[in-house]
């Protein structure tokens, strides 16, 4: 018999998305939770015609994964997908953006990304003792791009209404 999963909590976040996408959206996320799904989409100020929501979920430790690949290959799409960390699992974050692609970091309880220690020493090896290079390594790593392109939708975001849906077994 195996163990039950530990029971996390996290919450997608589509920033940025095209009219046309968002009921395709609804029903990626549908599938991946097993259970319906409604979004409240609102105008995403940091871009015309384009949508934002937010919806907060509940279920055991894995659902981010799922989550984060049922919304990826929508080239026009910004998005974030968290998961708490629980006593057994780490936290994750995905995010991703139309030009950059899909960034996966480990989080720590308070959110802060974390770099495993092989990530560390490959970006030592691939700096060659050059300090420029060091550091655009550590910031590849910590999903620095990532983070400068999704700052402009995510604070047009502030202040936005967050729905919670609970994934039951």
């Amino acid at each position: 018999m195996s163990a039950a999963m530990p029971h996390t909590r996290g919450v997608v976040f589509i920033h940025s998305a095209p009219t046309s996408l968002c009921p395709h959206i609804a029903w990626a996320l549908e599938a991946a939770l097993g259970q319906r799904v409604h979004l409240d989409w609102t105008a995403q100020p940091a871009g015309p015609r384009l949508l934002r929501t937010e919806v907060s979920w509940a279920g055991e430790a894995g659902v981010g994964a799922r989550l984060a690949s049922a919304l990826r290959g929508w080239d026009h799409l910004r998005y974030e997908v968290t998961e708490e960390p629980t006593a057994s699992t780490d936290g994750s974050r995905w995010s991703h953006t139309p030009s950059l692609g899909i960034h996966h970091s480990w989080t720590s309880a308070n959110g802060d990304a974390l770099v495993t220690e092989s990530r560390i020493r490959e970006a030592v090896r691939a700096a060659s003792g050059d300090a420029a290079r060091l550091q655009a390594e550590l910031d590849t790593a910590l999903g620095g791009a990532w983070d400068r392109e999704l700052e402009a939708f995510r604070y047009a975001g502030e202040g936005a209404p967050v729905r919670w849906l609970h994934k039951v077994g």
